[in-house]
């Protein structure tokens, strides 16, 4: 029974650093496009973008651990059922309880060390990686502008740009909100950043726009200026100098959630979304051993060896439980449902399912 053991776990291994290198790889490349633009387009400094980096793989292990387990498991016992292995194992009287045993352990363990990953390591980084950002910010405002996108911290100026190059621009919308009265609103073609050395003074250069002045008369109504070059300032030292950065509800551990969610309570605050933060954290992690026990009996009844294969069942069926997951946070945040079953509801059903579709290979 060893030498078949390891037999087992040195076919998934094989199969399993693979899947986890694809999807990894895949999901970062979106990512690796955004790094390098920071560095080739906006001068960042490359130690900062290596750091934001990093600090991406511990979110991303969260989701390919799960979906690598998913696929080795899935190849693994494809292969055994058209290599007709798995009928020679069952001859020698071996039930698949058994043969299958080393795997679900392996998914317990899979599903603890994700679980300190999705407690401790990727929300850690999370906050890293935001600290990391304000960082950038603060040597190159520039780089915390980004292109279709409403951008608010540059004082009481509201931004959008739609195409960035650099310091460059085109097509730019500032828009100035004051309570009580008509927002201000400056349009124009094009336009650069630069930052006074040694200062926190932001200095936009527009052309060719129009812009929406106070008439001296009436200082609550605007005139419009037609304008070739207009030149602004903007004094950023305040969101500077702001070094406390808050943690966002997934940067939280289930220690930090939990003493949230009794100051919260006493404040009469709504709870919910902490709930399921935490509920999150614990069904992410007992996504691996739910899914390995339903990608053995899926892998058998598949009866291929083509890796293609079976990374795309693999694929349906994490769209289909990620989809059923995402579909009980929504319910959960919603009040239709108790955070507690609204987030747990996949792994419930995805167990059940898995276990009946086991059982019925096994008694095959």
């Amino acid at each position: 029974m060893r030498i078949l053991r390891d037999y087992i776990l040195k076919e998934f291994f094989h199969s399993f650093f693979l899947s986890l290198v694809v999807f990894t790889f895949v999901l970062l490349v979106g990512n690796i496009i955004q790094l390098a633009d920071l560095v080739i387009n906006k001068g960042v400094d490359i130690l900062s973008v290596l750091k934001l980096f990093l600090f991406l793989i511990p979110w991303l292990l969260s989701f390919t651990l799960p979906i690598a387990a998913l696929t080795s498991v899935i190849l693994t016992f494809g292969r055994f059922s058209s290599d007709g292995e798995l009928t020679a194992i069952k001859a020698s009287g071996i039930g698949l309880a058994r043969v299958a045993s080393p795997l679900l352990i392996l998914g317990i363990i899979f599903s603890f060390v994700a679980f300190f990953m999705n407690d401790q390591v990727s929300p850690n980084a999370s906050f890293a990686s935001r600290k990391v950002i304000k960082e950038i910010g603060m040597k190159n405002p520039a780089a915390m502008l980004e292109e279709g996108t409403f951008i608010r911290g540059f004082g009481n100026y509201v931004i959008f740009i739609y195409e960035i190059k650099g310091n460059k621009f085109r097509n730019i919308r500032i828009y100035q909100p004051q309570e009580g009265k008509t927002t201000r609103t400056i349009v124009a073609e094009s336009g650069e950043i630069n930052v006074k050395p040694g200062t926190h003074i932001v200095e936009l250069k527009l052309f060719n726009g129009t812009s929406e002045e106070p008439s001296p008369t009436e200082p609550d109504n605007f005139y419009k200026l037609n304008f070739k070059t207009y030149n602004m300032t903007v004094d950023v030292s305040k969101m500077m100098k702001n070094d406390k950065i808050d943690k966002k509800i997934r940067e939280m551990t289930v220690n930090e959630l939990t003493a949230e969610i009794k100051r919260s309570a006493k404040e009469n605050i709504d709870t919910t979304p902490l709930y399921v933060e935490i509920y999150k954290k614990v069904n992410m992690s007992v996504g691996s051993i739910v899914l390995i026990l339903m990608g053995i009996p899926l892998g058998i009844k598949a009866q291929r060896s083509e890796k293609s294969i079976g990374f795309g069942i693999s694929l349906f069926l994490f769209a289909v439980y990620w989809g059923a997951f995402l579909g009980g946070i929504a319910m959960s945040l919603r009040g239709v449902v108790t955070p507690l079953l609204g987030v747990s509801l996949p792994n419930i059903i995805f167990f059940i399912f898995g276990l009946i579709l086991f059982i019925h290979t096994a008694r095959r």
